[in-house]
């Protein structure tokens, strides 16, 4: 039975993409899922295990430009018994990138292609607005709209003050309050997922994101772990994939990210912070460090209880985390890439509501 594509996002933009690949064999695939060096990908042929050329392999420059999932990709589909072989990979329209594990400073991608990021984040002592920012900064710039999710309302006993917290950070973003203790507790994530497009869940091991997406799917596909004697959360997926909805649309599951490096997120900052930003702009300096300087917008909102000093302090922390990843030849050669070009195109026409 050959498969609609559309239903796993292939609209008219990848299909106009993919005709250019058509004189060389190839068919166009969504990587579905990825382990290592192997992929597995949704083709109008069905599900299929692939492996990129030894060619693609050759000419790629950094990590970030290998398939990932969510990417759509050609491929030579082969003989079924094996493996397809990916050629490919589509221009991205957003990618979602993170600052790798360890001390050097390379990219990651953790998704590709995703409409709409729910951040997760639980109501009991995960509860983290430092954390919240960061992931804030991260969905603006990758050009996907952020919803917030808060999680586990029945384990908070102030869920009103909590939420008013999240509402004086999260400006101009969507916030859910969700509860495993209620049949209809995940009722509001339903329409933020339609047939077509592809959500990501980003948050910290533990704040219910596989719970989430049962919810989605109406049975208990994927393992959930409860809480830690500390409150904390237990990892419970492994590896990310993306899967498909009975009612439409598309969800990607991803490992739990207590820590979220910066990278290249300068405009997402922007937003993010944009009441500093507005501050800064009406100090008396043009470069003002808003420490000791006279005619400091920004102190003067701090001192006054208009600002706190703690998101403040978490402004600068990403700015500096932000610049610091920038300095790195791996930034300098991202930066020059095309999905990053694509990703910064789409964001402004979504702005423009051209999208």
């Amino acid at each position: 039975m050959k498969i609609n594509m559309k239903q796993y996002g292939m609209n008219d933009r990848f299909t106009a993409l993919a005709s250019m690949y058509e004189e060389e064999g190839l068919i166009a695939g969504r990587v579905i899922s990825q382990e290592k060096d192997l992929y597995r990908i949704m083709t109008e042929q069905g599900e299929r295990h692939a492996e990129v050329s030894g060619k693609f392999r050759y000419q790629v420059s950094a990590v970030s430009d290998f398939p990932a999932v969510g990417d759509f990709v050609m491929v030579d589909p082969g003989q079924y018994e094996g493996n397809a072989v990916i050629h490919h990979v589509l221009p991205r329209k957003s990618c979602f990138l993170r600052r790798a594990a360890g001390e050097a400073r390379q990219e990651q991608v953790v998704a590709a292609n995703i409409d709409t990021l729910f951040l997760c984040m639980s109501l009991n002592n995960d509860f983290n607005l430092r954390r919240l920012e960061r992931y804030l900064s991260v969905a603006w710039d990758i050009g996907s709209i952020p919803v917030v999710v808060l999680t586990k309302a029945d384990l908070c006993t102030d869920s009103e003050s909590r939420l008013a917290e999240v509402s004086s950070i999260a400006m101009g973003v969507d916030v859910l309050v969700t509860t495993a203790a209620e049949q209809d507790g995940y009722a509001q994530i339903f329409p933020y997922v339609t047939e077509g497009k592809t959500a990501a869940f980003l948050g910290s091991s533990g704040v219910g994101k596989s719970t989430l997406i049962n919810c989605l799917l109406g049975e208990k596909r994927l393992d959930t772990n409860g809480l830690r004697n500390d409150d904390k959360g237990r990892h419970t997926t492994t590896r990310r994939q993306l899967i498909l909805l009975p009612q439409g649309g598309m969800v990607v599951d991803t490992p739990g990210m207590r820590e979220l490096g910066m990278w290249d997120a300068g405009d997402g900052i922007g937003q993010t912070f944009s009441d500093i930003e507005e501050l800064a702009e009406q100090c008396r300096f043009f470069d003002c460090s808003h420490t000791s300087e006279p005619g400091c917008a920004v102190r003067k909102a701090i001192e006054e209880g208009k600002l706190s000093e703690s998101r403040f302090q978490s402004w600068i922390k990403l700015q500096a985390e932000n610049e610091y990843a920038k300095d790195s030849e791996s930034y300098l050669a991202a930066k020059e890439r095309k999905f990053k070009e694509i990703a910064k195109y789409t964001k402004g026409k979504r702005k423009r509501g051209t999208v």
